[in-house]
């Protein structure tokens, strides 16, 4: 551990004189574990609550093994919980409470002091989830879990801190719901290790319900290395038994984490980090001959293999892994493929057709050859979520089919903007242009169902496009042109 800080000696009381020979206070050090709460102004400001946080991370980087024993006070600071607030979605559905974000902030300081001092004191209780569902591009259902108001608030305070704590430990290859990096971060990380490395196999794998498989026990094992405070581990765990109200019936499981819930995105990130990231950190470090590259998302991961040998060797031992910590391949999602820049040819040879293809993060990744005839990976929107979208989109025009032409046609602008700032990436514009012309169409008939002629001409519809629609483009530069794209090491 680093040199504990020296807090100065207190001058004397009287200096002004010549001969003054007023004695000082002898020089104290801080105490060991309180580095979270040294030189804090007694009204703790944002300024304050970033440099807190920063010092936890820099604690947490200087030792790796440094177990934290005082981190709950962080959680329960009535500043930070209103800078959390902030952060909140004000239009976020309320959970089993009602609690919505509107009525809580008419008393904001007066509430947030009262859950802080029921943190404090340990009188807080999580309140259950209530159970939504969300569907999914292959016609199933997505559990999701709504959260109350003030769950949610806790919950996000210490994912906070959480997140200063593991930024220090988490490895270059996860991207998924991390400070700084974003899905087009991973994306780029995959596109410039396909490009770059000597990838000729890459296995696309993904876990069955992930965030319902997670174990408690062996997530609190986890935590433990390096969260001493018994405090933020109790209340972890209430948030885990906390249960989710479906339909009435309260239902409490020993795994699992609610997808929805503000805490899980780090909980799953913490789980795969001891699980998956240092094993197969390790792996290609100790037992791997040729490149290997990895790029992780939550649960969503693609590694890259020189040698079909080495993958083959990796997914059988990846396999044994994951159930030693209750969790599973997906058998459809889970693929071993031939790609890289020798790819066609060789399937070409052996008169097996195009590469396979593989999916991550919402888009098809495709073999390509560029106009000169290089090597390329081409993105495309996955066809399923496209239409999947289109449809959701569909749904709600419906129901807004009287209100006004410019109130709709703002609406639509944000949405196809909204669509653009992810799917604008190169050699996708004829998705693009594909949910911009079939948004056109179904405005158009919905228009045309309220007009008395019972249709709108494509000249007046023309006219509203270009007024309210942004036009397709690519949005998004090609990996190696981005600024700060973190690729894997």
């Amino acid at each position: 551990m680093a040199d504990k800080p020296v807090v100065p000696a207190k001058l004397p009381n009287k200096t002004e004189g010549k001969d003054s020979v007023a004695e000082g206070v002898e020089e104290r050090g801080l105490t060991k574990e309180n580095l979270g709460e040294q030189n804090r102004s007694r009204t703790q400001r944002r300024k304050d609550l970033t440099s807190a946080l920063e010092r936890i991370h820099q604690a947490a980087n200087r030792d790796r093994k440094m177990r934290f024993t005082a981190l709950y006070h962080h959680v329960y600071n009535v500043e930070h919980l209103q800078t959390t607030f902030e952060e909140l979605n004000p239009r976020a559905a309320a959970g089993i409470d009602g609690e919505t974000w509107e009525h809580y902030r008419q008393d904001l300081r007066g509430n947030l002091e009262d859950l802080s001092a029921r943190l404090k004191r340990g009188a807080y209780r999580p309140k259950p989830v209530k159970r939504a569902y969300r569907d999914k591009p292959d016609g199933k259902q997505r559990p999701l879990g709504v959260t109350a108001l003030e769950d949610k608030l806790v919950q996000r305070s210490m994912a906070n801190v959480l997140n200063a704590l593991y930024e220090a430990d988490f490895r270059g290859f996860s991207y998924g719901f991390r400070p700084g990096r974003s899905a087009h971060d991973a994306m780029d990380a995959l596109h410039m290790g396909l490009m770059t490395k000597k990838v000729n196999w890459v296995l696309d794998a993904d876990i069955r319900g992930y965030f319902d498989a997670i174990s408690h026990e062996w997530l609190e094992k986890f935590l433990e290395h390096r969260i001493a405070d018994k405090r933020v581990l109790r209340l972890i765990r209430k948030w885990l038994k906390a249960g989710v109200l479906e339909g009435g019936s309260l239902e409490v499981s020993e795994a699992g984490s609610p997808q929805g819930a503000s805490i899980s995105p780090i909980l799953a990130n913490v789980y795969l980090h001891y699980v998956f990231d240092l094993w197969a950190d390790k792996w290609r470090k100790t037992k791997a001959v040729g490149d290997i590259m990895v790029v992780r998302f939550v649960d969503d991961y693609t590694v890259g293999f020189q040698y079909r040998a080495e993958a083959m060797k990796f997914l059988e031992e990846l396999r044994e892994r994951l159930a030693k910590f209750e969790l599973e391949l997906h058998p459809d999602k889970t693929r071993l493929i031939e790609f890289g820049r020798f790819a066609i040819q060789n399937r070409r040879r052996k008169g097996e057709g195009k590469p396979e293809t593989f999916e991550f993060l919402g888009f098809k990744h495709i073999c390509s050859t560029s106009r000169k005839g290089n090597f390329i990976v081409r993105r495309q929107t996955i066809a399923k979520r496209l239409n999947q979208k289109l449809k959701e989109v569909k749904a709600i025009l419906r129901r807004r089919m009287h209100d006004p032409v410019p109130k709709v046609g703002a609406w639509l602008r944000a949405v196809i903007r909204g669509y653009f700032n992810y799917h604008a990436v190169p050699f996708n514009i004829r998705a693009l242009t594909k949910f911009h012309k079939q948004l056109a169409r179904y405005w158009r008939q919905i228009l045309g169902r309220r007009s008395q002629k019972g249709y709108v001409t494509w000249e007046r519809m023309n006219r509203l496009v270009d007024r309210w629609f942004p036009p397709p483009r690519i949005l998004i530069l090609p990996p190696w042109e981005r600024r700060g794209c973190f690729y894997p090491r």
